[in-house]
């Protein structure tokens, strides 16, 4: 298992890479051209929660043979019993531009998201059961361009977020405790998800906190509709907590663009307003920890025979921006990286181990309340 997650991983990276170079020799202009749709969006039916009421709508559901979410790096293991059961959606892994939306049964788009589950889910088995639909995600070019389509694009991705979560709600435990995460195109549906499902109603109190990592949250254009305040202590429970990771020097200008032209949940122009900024190794916002307080970031041998935990190597720091900075570029994935230093891909596995923690200590913090 472990071969092939770090067989995975290095393709993954080298589309990382490619994208990266390409950017930086031609520009955005090329990126469009070469994964922007050109097809006109395709207005498929939706996916009901009867739908997945099946196993095979589930990248990851406690009793699914071969589960990639109880994956774990040597060190490490899954709770046999979790307390908790949790929702994760999962990034863009489909790239290709023939359609806006990824077909449920595309190998390959399937085959990178079980990468991703086990680069960033696995770090809640000790403390949840995770499931992790499939779902027809919007392709990655839906995120260069501002046509119609894409925005319909995520409208159809998110009808399948929502069933499966609904369906979800339906096959676990009455009263269990929930933990909530995404990251990227997931951490974006999620935020949908907490506004029409969570916001003002009685399951929030079941949140044991939502982890909407890798898309900017306005603390003021976004969060006050999200139904879920910020997380702002290591033991808080029911709230949210988001970051997006950078090496110094930072250029963030591709996403505070983006963002600045924007409107929030609310209704409000999220231009100028700050963004919710957790250290994920101290729980906490606006924090500064060194790399000695990193319990561990979840990273590939040399050889790519095994998956290692490496403790003490990154600091982090929130600036005053809202971005999370992890000091000069690591060695060991330092070349692994998209534009401005942006370690957007490595969001969870840079801090698996404190993510891991954190997740069990707001659980226990949940339990004890």
């Amino acid at each position: 298992m472990a071969r092939k997650f770090l067989y995975a991983f290095a393709i993954l990276i080298f589309l990382v890479i490619a994208a990266a170079l390409t950017f930086r020799l031609y520009g955005d202009q090329l990126m469009r051209i070469a994964l922007v749709p050109s097809s006109a969006f395709q207005a498929l039916p939706g996916v009901d929660a009867r739908g997945y009421a099946r196993a095979e709508m589930w990248l990851a559901r406690p009793d699914k043979p071969g589960n990639p979410a109880l994956w774990t790096p040597p060190g490490y293991k899954p709770a046999a019993k979790p307390r908790a059961a949790m929702f994760y959606i999962h990034p863009t892994s489909y790239l290709e531009r023939a359609r806006w939306n990824a077909p449920l049964d595309d190998r390959i788009a399937n085959d990178r998201a079980a990468l991703f589950l086990r680069g960033q889910a696995t770090a809640f088995n000790d403390s949840a059961a995770i499931w992790a639909p499939r779902y027809r995600q919007a392709t990655f070019g839906a995120f260069l361009t501002g046509k119609q389509e894409a925005q319909q694009a995520l409208n159809l991705a998110y009808g399948d977020v929502l069933s499966a979560f609904d369906a979800f709600l339906t096959q676990i435990g009455p009263d269990q405790p929930i933990i909530l995460a995404g990251h990227s195109q997931g951490a974006l549906h999620l935020m949908r998800l907490l506004r029409e499902r969570v916001a003002g109603k009685q399951l929030a109190k079941r949140i044991v906190a939502a982890w909407v990592v890798g898309w900017p949250v306005s603390r003021t254009a976004d969060l006050p509709a999200l139904g879920l305040p910020e997380c702002k202590t290591a033991y808080e429970t029911g709230c949210i907590l988001s970051w997006e990771s950078f090496a110094e020097p930072a250029d963030p200008a591709l996403i505070v663009d983006s963002y600045n032209a924007s409107t929030g949940l609310t209704g409000k122009a999220r231009k100028g307003t700050a963004m919710i900024c957790t250290n994920p190794i101290t729980g906490t916002p606006d924090a500064t920890a060194p790399a000695s307080d990193n319990l561990g970031t979840l990273v590939p041998s040399q050889d790519m025979a095994t998956a290692t935990i490496v403790a003490g190597g990154l600091p982090a720091r929130c600036d005053d921006r809202g971005f999370l900075l992890i000091g000069p570029p690591p060695e060991k994935i330092g070349k692994y990286v998209l534009p401005g230093n942006n370690y957007h891909v490595f969001d969870y596995s840079l801090f698996w181990a404190n993510v891991r923690a954190d997740a069990a200590r707001r659980l226990a913090a949940f339990d004890a309340r």
